[in-house]
């Protein structure tokens, strides 16, 4: 479980200097950009590492029992956290500029669908830890900047592709669960 913390710590963390008001301080610090975004990428990308490592070997340690009947309420939240995902990583959309971070929201909305239906020690301390994370982050960017962009007729289209794409997402990702994370979903 300490891997997993660790992973946890060295992933979120840094993701959090603004936050944090430290990044501006380490930017100046660092001999230069560069270097700061190097540095950054190998602490992100280790934390990445062990949290997937720790939580494969986290023992199983059962905190509450998720109500079996009521699991297809993670798949439905599933869908918009894809759409809002894909939606954040596209160019300005509607939905982009009317939420402006629609990835931390989509990253929020999928800890609380993962929080629904695993109730191990674990899995709730890696689901927490993001939903967590991704409210600070939605918070805080939402209070921080106005968006100054007026919209155009354009971002419905790539509204679509985000639809379009986050559904791709979300059925590659139910159909390929259990091999990509050991736990498959039901079909039917």
């Amino acid at each position: 479980m300490l891997v997993l913390i660790l992973g946890l710590l060295l992933f979120l963390l840094p993701h959090l200097l603004r936050e944090l008001q430290l990044r501006q301080r380490l930017l100046q610090a660092a001999p230069s950009k560069g270097a700061y975004m190097g540095g950054y990428a190998l602490i992100v990308f280790t934390g990445l590492l062990l949290i997937i490592w720790g939580k494969s070997m986290a023992p199983f340690v059962m905190v509450w029992e998720p109500p079996f009947a009521e699991r297809y309420v993670s798949a439905i939240l599933m869908i918009p956290a894809c759409i809002l995902f894909v939606a954040g990583n596209l160019p300005m959309s509607c939905i982009r500029w009317q939420l402006r971070n629609p990835m931390l929201l989509g990253v929020f909305i999928w800890g609380l669908a993962h929080l629904w239906s695993n109730g191990d020690l674990a899995s709730m301390l890696l689901f927490s830890s993001f939903t967590l994370w991704a409210a600070i982050k939605f918070v805080s960017l939402w209070r921080e900047k106005e968006s100054t962009a007026t919209f155009e007729l354009g971002w419905l289209a790539r509204d679509g592709g985000a639809i379009l794409g986050g559904a791709l997402l979300y059925l590659i990702l139910y159909v390929s669960h259990g091999q990509l994370f050991g736990i498959g979903l039901p079909i039917a």
